[in-house]
């Protein structure tokens, strides 16, 4: 068969287009040829990857550098008529005329057997368009009571024009049912595809509770941070890491913030693939008011970490089977019972190890209820029931068809780049694992180089086969991000070709004991770049200490810290230094040294203020304050002080902290913040209030 799917979007990364990549595949797979359709491009290249076998097209380009940008278009100014009133903010990718115009193009010209529309306002295109025999089936990724009435109404309209309509639920499908008798398409259920991860399972030596989804208010990630707050104390080894992005970012911070969780909790922004960091995890956190299906449940569930979900519609009771394949947390309606309840459950779940090993066994065998081949079967069986394939046209449409001139060839697809698969070893080692296709011919070498190096430093290691191995010992890296490449054997490194990533793999450093040695701290954290390159995160330092903690108070900071390189206790007579940077302006601070030996300590940093330490300086209207460790008998040289151990290849967007007033001598007040650098240093930003900068 020739299977479309229609998209909002397939240069994003939520549920719906993990969903249509997971679906596509597995159709293509089973030697259909499919094309994912996205409405608007507005990106370079898409976030997720599609199988190569799929074609991706999209109908109007949003990329405002580009020659055939939408938004020049007259037809861009006027509303949509298909769901014109239907209040849905779609911000820039709103639906205009120029949509009515192009997707009606599509739909009218496609030699498509089938089309899946993935949106209410899809469906409604859908309904509208398309030559006779086209097999239309418009899917439901939220649920009826997700919607406006308005949209509701709308796409419960267009329901006639459909020959299926598919839930991702059994229970919202048998909503649409009952709501809509007698209606023209076939109500079913035919949940997601999720294909199992090519990591190995999570090990659950971990005590990481993971979330994942997108930051908004249904998702009530609010719940689970006061929930987790509840717990915490009990459980001081636990953290928690919440996945994704989206408008409720500001406020969950600002929950964090007022829960004093910020050493526990994190925001870690997104990430694709997600399965790298689920089985960083001993427990998956669902805490949401409304789960049209639950991708992120069966995503974990895949990766053997038990997942602790609210009952809530409709997805989760539909996947999970309470202390058998994970838990569920009713939902009673009140805001302090509800978080109390999950706050319980919660702790069951972190105090049984033994519980964790058997949901996590139990969710895998579940989870093999949602592979791609099974999914794509069930809709191959749809379709074939529907007539796709059979080319159900009169004589009109055979007639239009054979006047119609022939469509172009299809271009050549591009070269698929070399990709590769990186992942941390015990031990400061890095193995990589090259993908055969897209390889350049003959013998190989893997070359890392550091990146903005003007003595261009690099490591060059041949391939054995389509792997290799930097070990600690025999490959160090200097202080840096290296980039990934490919290069002939014996050809200059001008001939390297840039490696993109298919996943880096990071959970063996979580809990790992760090690199130490004669030649001080080492670690190297693989990671993929923001545009989908492979590259590695070195730290290379003779001398260091490791931050454990931060407390932020009223009127200073508190830091604990452990004296890593060189190993040993804390020397006596350290002191930290706050240095301004700019202007020479520096104070120090005594270290408190605990008695344990192992190289712990503490010290307490006191906000810089007005008559104290003056804060209008050269660096106005914002100052930094870099911190570093000083002690005796070493020749004046600073032991950096920072936080390089673990997974983190960017703590300055991570292990974020509260800011606090202080007096300030020309604007009043100023907020003084600890942070990260770039480097992972500790350092103290002062800001003025925001009137006082412009």
């Amino acid at each position: 068969m020739n299977i479309a799917l229609l998209i909002h979007n397939a240069y994003g990364i939520g549920g719906t287009v993990r969903a249509v990549a997971n679906l596509s595949a597995a159709l293509a797979g089973r030697g259909h040829a499919v094309e994912v359709v996205s409405v608007h491009r507005p990106a370079d290249h898409p976030a997720l990857a599609f199988d190569p076998r799929v074609r991706l097209r999209a109908l109007l380009d949003m990329r405002e550098d580009a020659p055939g940008h939408a938004g020049a278009d007259p037809l861009a100014e006027r509303p949509n008529t298909v769901f014109p009133d239907a209040g849905v903010d779609f911000g820039r990718l709103r639906y205009t005329a120029l949509h009515d115009a192009r997707v009606a193009a599509w739909l009218d010209g496609t030699d498509a057997d089938a089309v899946i529309a993935t949106r209410p306002i899809l469906n409604g295109y859908l309904a509208r368009h398309g030559r006779p025999g086209l097999v239309r089936v418009g899917q439901e990724h939220l649920a009826m009571d997700a919607h406006s009435p308005q949209l509701r109404t709308d796409q419960n309209a267009t329901l006639d024009g459909l020959d299926a309509f598919v839930t991702v639920s059994e229970a919202d499908a048998a909503q649409y049912r009952a709501a809509l008798p007698g209606v023209r398409a076939e109500i079913l259920c035919v949940p997601n595809a999720v294909p199992a991860p090519a990591v190995g399972p999570a090990t659950l030596a971990s005590p990481v509770i993971v979330a994942a989804g997108r930051l908004v208010a249904v998702k009530r990630y609010d719940r689970l941070l006061r929930a987790f707050a509840e717990v915490a104390p009990s459980f001081p080894e636990w953290s928690l890491r919440l996945y994704g992005r989206g408008p409720d970012k500001a406020r969950l911070h600002g929950i964090v913030d007022s829960l004093g969780i910020y050493e526990r909790a994190r925001l870690m922004g997104p990430a694709s693939p997600l399965e790298t960091e689920w089985v960083k995890g001993s427990i998956a956190a669902v805490s949401s008011d409304r789960e049209s299906f639950g991708l992120t449940l069966v995503e974990a569930m895949h990766c053997g970490v038990p997942v602790l979900a609210t009952d809530c519609p409709h997805g989760p009771g539909e996947i999970i089977s309470h202390r058998d394949t994970g838990v569920l947390v009713p939902l009673e309606g009140e805001e302090d019972t509800d978080v109390a309840a999950y706050a319980t459950a919660l702790r069951d779940l972190m105090g049984d190890p033994g519980l964790r090993a058997k949901l996590g066994a139990r969710g895998r065998e579940r989870a093999a209820r949602y592979a791609p081949e099974r999914i794509a079967r069930e809709y191959e069986e749809l379709l074939t029931r529907l007539g796709a394939g059979r080319r159900r046209r009169g004589p009109l449409a055979a007639l239009r068809s054979l006047l119609r001139p022939p469509a172009p060839a299809a271009p050549a697809p591009p070269a698929r780049p070399p990709h590769a698969v990186a992942v941390a070893l015990p031990g400061g080692a890095l193995s990589f694992t090259l993908e055969p296709d897209g390889l350049p011919e003959g013998p190989l070498d893997l070359l890392v180089r550091l990146r903005k190096d003007p003595d261009r430093r690099s490591v060059r290691v041949p391939l054995d086969g389509t792997g290799a191995v930097l070990t600690a010992a025999a490959h160090p890296l200097a202080e840096g991000r290296w980039d990934c490449f490919v290069v002939p054997r014996g050809a200059a490194e001008s001939a390297r070709t840039r490696l993109r990533a298919v996943r880096a793999e990071q959970a063996a450093l979580l809990g790992a004991p760090p690199l130490v040695d004669a030649e001080g701290l080492r670690t190297r954290v693989p990671y993929a770049t923001s545009d989908g390159f492979l590259a590695v995160r070195a730290w290379a330092r003779p001398r260091h200490a490791e931050v454990t903690r931060v407390r932020v108070g009223a009127g200073h900071v508190e830091v604990d810290a452990r004296f890593l390189a060189p190993a040993g206790a804390t020397p006596d007579g350290a002191v930290v230094r706050a240095r301004a940077r700019g202007c020479g302006r520096s104070f120090d601070v005594p270290v408190v040294r605990d008695t344990t030996g192992d190289g712990a300590f503490g010290f307490v940093l006191p906000l810089p203020r007005a008559g104290d330490v003056p804060l209008a300086g050269e660096e106005a209207p914002k100052e930094v304050w870099d911190l570093e460790l000083r002690t005796p008998g070493a020749d004046g040289a600073p032991v950096t002080l920072g936080r390089v151990t673990g997974d983190g290849t960017d703590r300055k967007r991570t292990d974020r902290y509260p800011g606090v007033a202080v007096p300030h001598p020309e604007h009043g007040t100023a907020t003084v913040r600890p942070f990260f650098t770039s480097a992972h240093d500790l350092a103290l930003i002062v800001r003025p209030p925001a009137a006082a900068r412009h």
